[in-house]
């Protein structure tokens, strides 16, 4: 197996890059929704903001691995796999950010 860059516009490096940012954001949003939430949802913002931030690092590193597994397939001529699982834990620690500052929302109205 051949351990040279397959793609010349290096397409999986960039992805994993990508995926990189996008989790990294997602931590420092809910840091961000930590500091807002935690004075009116007190230790429920605690738990969603320690979630939210494992689930990012979750999808972060299933995508590292998942890029070593396309690295390999795309050199091994095999079929990449696909990027569910991280598409997924991006998904749901999205949804518990979003609906944490829903519920400081609903709280601070009142």
């Amino acid at each position: 197996m051949s351990e040279t860059v397959f793609d010349p516009g290096l397409q999986p490096e960039r992805t994993l890059l990508a995926w990189r940012r996008t989790c990294l954001a997602f931590v420092v949003a809910s840091a961000v929704a930590l500091r807002f939430t935690v004075g009116s949802l007190g230790v429920v913002a605690v738990i969603v903001s320690l979630i939210t931030a494992g689930l990012s690092a979750a999808a972060y590193f299933t995508m590292a691995h998942g890029y070593r597994r396309v690295h390999r397939a795309l050199t091994a001529e095999d079929r990449p796999p696909s990027p569910g699982v991280p598409i997924a834990f991006a998904c749901v620690a999205t949804l518990l950010l979003g609906a944490t500052c829903a519920a400081f929302l609903v709280v601070s109205a009142f």
